[in-house]
């Protein structure tokens, strides 16, 4: 899994991207047989998103992330809550089968893999996460809504029709959102031998401004994409125009965890 998501865009990661409704938490924890003992590891942890939540309800989260911007970030707003049980690492998912040694015999209650999984190779990444699960562990692959230009709502169609003015290509990926993704996901847990597959789901509706949708769609920008200062406030015109002039936008958002269980 590589990384060019340092600098501003850490920034806006950190500012704009949505959080986890205490109900998913509290349905990811139950299905993952997860308790207050258990040590958890967060795969491609951004800025703590779920770790955060995560760490409030079991003994400790070992967080993953390849960005050291992100971290940067991540750490700091540990501080500022006090959240000790939380070691956060430099790394992708490729380091995960040297975890073992690290944890020293000890297994893990769960693994986390947020949005970024089509970042990583997830074959290797399922089966190197096996082996560190407790019998009965959980091993979940989260998506966090759709991307905000990829959703059947006008204001989102007319989004993509101006991002892909203003970058000249198609935009058509999901980022692993979508159901045929879903599935790939679901066949590479039983291929590495996860059982018991199933998901867990919450839906709400949430309110965005215009400014939090464009920060949104910064936080999801490659640095190397994202618009230098000068060009913001174009860039910010160009969407407006192509939105119109609603100040305030519904966002349905679906979040599902499809969580397999160690043998």
């Amino acid at each position: 899994m590589g990384s060019d998501f340092g600098g501003e865009v850490a920034g806006f990661y950190a500012r704009y991207r949505r959080g986890y409704p205490p109900e998913f938490v509290d349905l990811l924890v139950e299905a993952s047989g997860l308790g207050p003992d258990d040590v958890v590891l967060d795969v491609g942890c951004g800025t703590g998103q779920l770790t955060f939540p995560l760490a409030s309800r079991v003994r400790g989260v070992l967080a993953l992330e390849p960005e050291p911007d992100m971290l940067t970030l991540a750490r700091r707003a540990a501080a500022d809550r006090g959240a000790g049980n939380i070691a956060w690492m430099l790394g992708t998912d490729d380091d995960v089968p040297s975890l073992a040694g690290v944890l020293g015999g000890r297994s893990l209650g769960a693994v986390t893999v947020g949005n970024a999984i089509h970042l990583m190779r997830r074959q290797g990444l399922f089966r190197s996460a096996a082996p560190l699960l407790r019998r009965g562990g959980g091993l979940a692959v989260i998506a966090n809504g759709t991307p905000l230009w990829q959703q059947p709502t006008p204001w989102s169609r007319a989004l993509r029709s101006g991002l892909e003015q203003w970058l000249d290509t198609r935009l058509v990926s999901c980022c692993g959102t979508d159901e045929p993704a879903r599935r790939h996901y679901r066949d590479a847990l039983l291929s590495a031998g996860f059982t018991g597959i199933h998901e867990e789901v919450t839906d709400y509706d949430a309110a965005l401004t215009f400014d939090e949708l464009v920060g949104g769609v910064y936080s999801a920008m490659p640095a190397s994409m994202l618009p230098p200062p000068g060009q913001r406030p174009s860039f910010e015109e160009h969407l407006r125009h192509a939105i119109g002039p609603a100040e305030r936008f519904t966002e349905h958002v679906h979040v599902a965890a499809l969580i397999g269980h160690a043998a």
